[in-house]
Formats: C-alpha cells, structure tokens, sequence
C-alpha cells in the first residue's frame, strides 16, 4: 500500500506516526491534521490520495482498527480523524464516545456503509462532527473534512433526511414515526420471520436487521421482538 510519506500505516508491522509539528505563528496556516481509520487498506490508501491534492489538509496516520486509532488519536492530537464505524477491536461509535469522554480535542468525522440510512441522528448526538457514507466522493470528502476544520459539521444527504425525521417525530411529542427500512423490518418481525430471513427479503445483512431491530426496541422502550410489534399495533405504525 502506497501512502503518504509523513502518514503512519498501521495495518501491519510497528506503529509509524508523524510527529505533532508546532503550529506557524506566521501568516500561513498550518494545514489541518487528519487521522485516517479505516479497515480497508485501499480505501485508507484512496483517503491519503485525495487529502494529498488539498495542500490545506495532511494525512498524519492510519490505523486499521479502533483500538490503534483511539492509541493514535491520543498520541498525534490531529485535528480531524476519518473513523469507519465498523471498525474492528474497537468500533467507530466506542471510538467517538472514548474521545469525547476523556474530552480530547480531535473531532471524529464517522463514515457508515453505503447502504445505511440511519444512526446519524445519534452520532451527531452523541458528539460526532460529521457522519458520511463511505461512498462518498474524494473531492466531496475533502471539502466535508475542510468545513468541519472551519467548526461546522458535515452531513451526507441521508444523515439530513435522517435528523430531519427524527426532528419531526420528537415534534409530535415523542410519537415514534418509523423509518422506511424500520417499518419493512417490524412488518416482516410482525410475520413471524427470523433476522436471517429479513435480511434476505430486504438485502441486509443479519448485523444491519439486529442493529435495526436495538434502535426499535429503544423507541418503544421495549426489549423483545413480542412487545414491539404490539406497540406498533397498538399504535396503528403497522398493519
């Protein structure tokens, strides 16, 4: 894998990390510091590759897993980490959650599947600066990292559809309003079939059904498949 020669591989081998440089007191800024973390080693090769058209923005390391990630976060202080959130060992949302705990100043910027339409809404919750589908374009990314660094935060078109949906359900007093993929989900649970057999029927894995399944029980304030489809009975959301 070819990557920047100041960036720091860590899919194998000892860890390789630039060192933390003192930001310039003259008039040209220092160009913002990014931390890559994906399990892909050619998606973190194509991240290098596009921050390296952006003289303002500069790969500082890369790391394969959560756990190497949070170590280099910590260690480098960049001010931007490129987290996937199905890291291994350690996971994108746990890495997130380890830094705002112990209030380190890197913001974590979490790229989602290409096929996720949910969990931005509790990212940016819980503290993320921007939640990005891994899809996205290199120049887009670029311009995604530069406006976090300037303090905004960055959103994907579906995390915007997303918060917009949560943001009318909490309007309407806490009436749970189900997603497209939550209802397809619930109806299918309500027929009786397993996550196995969801995932085919709708084109997800068995993880993606589970992890939809957690967020409706966390909805209704439920903790099995029984209780949710009678809420969602009860409550006239399905059939």
């Amino acid at each position: 894998m070819s990557t920047n020669s100041s960036a720091a591989s860590l899919s194998s081998g000892p860890v390789r990390a630039a060192t933390r440089p003192e930001r310039s007191s003259g008039p040209a800024a220092a160009p913002t510091r990014v931390l890559i973390a994906d399990r892909q080693p050619l998606y973190r090769d194509a991240v290098a590759r596009a921050l390296r058209q952006h003289p303002q923005l500069q790969s500082v390391g890369e790391a394969a897993d959560g756990r190497t990630a949070l170590e280099l976060i910590r260690r480098l202080e960049p001010e931007i980490a490129i987290v996937d959130v199905r890291l291994e060992q350690i996971d994108g949302r746990r890495v997130l959650n380890a830094v705002v705990r112990d209030e380190l100043p890197t913001r974590i910027v979490l790229l989602a599947a290409a096929t996720a339409t949910d969990g931005g809404y509790e990212a940016i919750a819980a503290g993320a600066a921007g939640w990005l589908s891994r899809a996205i374009e290199a120049t887009e990314l670029c311009e995604a990292i530069e406006s976090v660094a300037r303090g905004e935060t960055a959103l994907g078109r579906e995390a915007q559809t997303e918060i917009a949906h949560e943001i009318r359900e909490r309007a309407q007093g806490g009436q749970p309003v189900l997603s497209e993929r939550e209802q397809a989900v619930l109806v299918l649970v309500a027929d009786g079939r397993s996550a196995e057999e969801i995932g085919r029927a709708l084109h997800l894995s068995t993880g993606t059904v589970k992890s939809v399944l957690l967020r409706i029980y966390k909805r209704f304030g439920v903790s099995e498949r029984a209780a949710a489809v009678a809420v969602a009975l009860r409550r006239g959301l399905i059939d």
